[in-house]
């Protein structure tokens, strides 16, 4: 079995974000990108499974600009065994939209004939958490999301899914769509020796032009803020000072 893992390039996850001074979007001049980390967890899994005997390979997908290519060599480092880099964008600043990014998986699926999709419940960068639900919608496939466990057992896969009242376990048919959650493992890191072979490794370099796929973007960002500063606390003297604010803040 083939497993199919989308990666997205982000803003590294230890870095501070900064806005614009003009709020016209996000600074990213001289920022450190790295691979968003659920889908780093996502590209973790699909390892796992093959070290298990329950993949044949394991193919990285990556939609944006062509410095995307970094982040793929990161998941060839880790373990996956070749890359796809669809140029959707020149401006770093451009962000693709998940409707397109899932018609150019799911093209990038017709060719590949993957039997299971492991994708990153969301992106840090923009929280959309839609891109694997509306693959799974437009190929017709079995979904199960936020996974914090996978098995594969013949043509089903096991997972247990994180709801808001625990845990759920749902079986589904392959080939289907399986989104990460934090919990489902810990990514190893990239060996010196395996950084070296994964310069090796085929990376091929497509454009959206080529699967047909418009991506255009849909939505206009209007503004983009820091949040609000936290105000300042204060303190009381006594017992009773404390429940006074508390009753005029409407907490008790």
């Amino acid at each position: 079995m083939k497993v199919l893992v989308p990666v997205k390039r982000v803003i590294d996850y230890n870095v501070k974000v900064r806005v614009k001074a003009d709020g016209t979007g996000v600074d990213l001049a001289n920022v450190k990108m790295s691979m968003n980390p659920f889908d780093e967890i996502a590209v973790e899994e699909a390892i796992r499974l093959k070290e298990a005997g329950k993949a044949d390979e394991v193919v990285v997908v990556s939609i944006g600009v062509k410095q995307a290519q970094e982040t793929l060599r990161t998941a060839l480092a880790m373990g996956a065994d070749r890359a796809i880099l669809i140029i959707a964008a020149d401006d770093v600043n451009t962000d693709i939209e998940p409707l397109a990014v899932a018609k150019l998986l799911a093209k990038v699926v017709e060719e590949e004939q993957p039997g299971l999709v492991v994708a990153g419940k969301q992106a840090i960068d923009n929280d959309m958490n839609a891109t694997g639900q509306m693959l799974s919608a437009l190929l017709g496939w079995s979904q199960a999301t936020f996974a914090s466990e996978v098995d594969i057992d013949g043509d089903k896969a096991v997972v247990t899914r994180e709801v808001d009242g625990g845990l759920q376990t749902i079986k589904v048919n392959l080939p289907a769509i399986v989104t990460a959650d934090l919990r489902l493992n810990e990514p190893r890191y990239a060996t010196l020796p395996n950084i070296m072979k994964a310069k090796k490794k085929p990376l091929d370099e497509k454009t959206a032009a080529d699967y047909g796929v418009d991506v255009t973007p849909r939505l206009e960002v209007v503004k983009t803020s820091e949040p609000a500063v936290r105000q300042a606390g204060i303190k009381v003297e006594s017992v009773d000072e404390l429940v006074t604010k508390l009753k005029e803040a409407g907490a008790i």
